[in-house]
């Protein structure tokens, strides 16, 4: 367990921006060795496919056995009405707890294409002036930033155990952010006492 945190400590960079834990159900590494149902929710297929095998590499590197969610296919698979319809998939597949990770876009950024830039001037004893143009070459690429929102629930007893949301800078690599993202939520849970 030590490795697992260190590596997850020194893999980590993203850090959590908020979380929270119920004291009464997170102590004694609860989860540890348990199944624990993994959903991401995103409008996103893509999102929540990477979302879902990030998850799950993070939760078997802290010892716990990741069950995905069946997969529903038509964008975003939040029930209605909160984490019970998750918890009622989680006891039909006998897991311990729900993860639910939820990812969003955070904010954008624009980055202009290079620039090209042309100039005259005067060199010498004299006095000289000069004449500048610059002219933008290609277009403006927006970079977008992620975060996610994450909450893990006890099948038992349908109580939150524990909630955090982590965020990344806009990049243009997602698969890379919804990675980070993921060591981010799970060291946060490892912190807490839930593996």
């Amino acid at each position: 367990m030590i490795a697992a945190a260190a590596c997850l400590a020194g893999c980590a960079s993203t850090q959590l921006d908020a979380q929270w834990a119920d004291p009464q159900l997170v102590s004694g590494q609860p989860l540890r060795g348990a199944r624990v149902l993994v959903v991401c929710e995103s409008p996103d297929q893509v999102l929540r496919r990477v979302c879902t095998d990030q998850m799950t590499a993070q939760l078997v590197s802290v010892g716990a056995v990741p069950v995905p969610a069946p997969d529903v296919g038509d964008g975003a698979n939040s029930p209605p009405g909160g984490p019970a319809p998750y918890v009622a998939a989680a006891r039909t597949a006998n897991a311990k707890a729900v993860l639910v990770t939820a990812i969003a876009p955070n904010g954008s950024v624009a980055k202009p294409g290079f620039t090209l830039g042309v100039g005259l001037g005067g060199f010498g004893g004299n006095v000289g002036g000069g004449v500048g143009v610059s002219v933008p070459m290609g277009g403006t690429k927006v970079e977008t930033g992620y975060a996610a929102n994450a909450s893990i629930t006890d099948v038992a007893s349908g109580r939150l155990m524990w909630t955090a949301r982590a965020s990344e800078a806009a990049s243009a690599d997602v698969n890379a952010q919804v990675s980070a993202l993921s060591k981010a939520v799970v060291a946060g849970a490892l912190k807490a006492g839930l593996f």
